[in-house]
């Protein structure tokens, strides 16, 4: 079972795609910590983000074993990750991991920005997660602010949309909606709420499958 979800940052979809994975009991990848440790790679090297050649060789030389490193969630590095994301050379150099990564039993939840389009467009839920730009804006501000960061809530949202201009205008990959892909607006959702639409949608789209091919996660749930 592979449940792909897609969306702009600050969306929630990060949020939800932890629990969706905890409740059905599916391995969890957040698809961007391998763009932010690319990013944190050169930025630790010194190295031109813009430079595609570095960039691809970051990406062919991350290590998983630093995916938690508190320094991945910083607002530098979340700049750094949406312009090497747009470097095709370092989106081919993680396409077989996070394919690797979902094929692996008994499956996965995998959140980021083209899960639904190029990495699985198998998958079994597609999942479209949105918000407005401001509440994105003003969730990334929280969380700034819980981790001792100086926040400047218009900044923030000056950069997001920024990111958002990059992300769905990139010649590779851009951010977009899989044509079978199911949308949450989470504007005005908390995030129980968002994760009860996902299940929702979840449940139904099992119980649309043929009889048994659910079982196994029908038994985690």
């Amino acid at each position: 079972m592979i449940i792909a979800i897609d969306g702009p940052a600050a969306s929630g979809k990060g949020t939800l795609a932890r629990r969706l994975a905890e409740r059905y009991r599916l391995k969890h990848l957040d698809s961007g910590v391998l763009y932010r440790a690319v990013a944190q790679r050169m930025i630790d090297l010194g190295l031109d983000l813009a430079d595609p050649a570095a960039a691809a060789k970051a990406a062919r030389e991350i290590d998983p074993a630093r995916f938690d490193d508190p320094a991945l969630r910083s607002r530098r590095t979340g700049e750094g990750a949406s312009i090497v994301s747009a470097v095709p050379e370092v989106r081919a150099a993680l396409l077989d991991f996070q394919r690797r990564f979902a094929a692996e039993p008994p499956g996965a939840v995998i959140d980021g920005r083209d899960i639904g389009t190029v990495i699985c467009p198998d998958a079994d839920v597609k999942l479209f997660v949105i918000a407005s730009p401001e509440e994105r804006a003003r969730r990334r501000a929280l969380e700034l602010t819980r981790a001792g960061e100086p926040v400047d809530e218009a900044a923030i949202l000056l950069d997001i949309r920024a990111r958002d201009e990059r992300d769905m205008n990139r010649a590779t990959a851009p951010l977009k909606p899989a044509e079978d892909a199911i949308r949450i607006d989470t504007t005005t959702l908390d995030a129980d709420a968002a994760f009860d639409a996902a299940v929702s949608i979840i449940e139904r789209r099992m119980a649309e499958r043929p009889a048994g091919a659910d079982a196994a996660l029908r038994a985690n749930a």
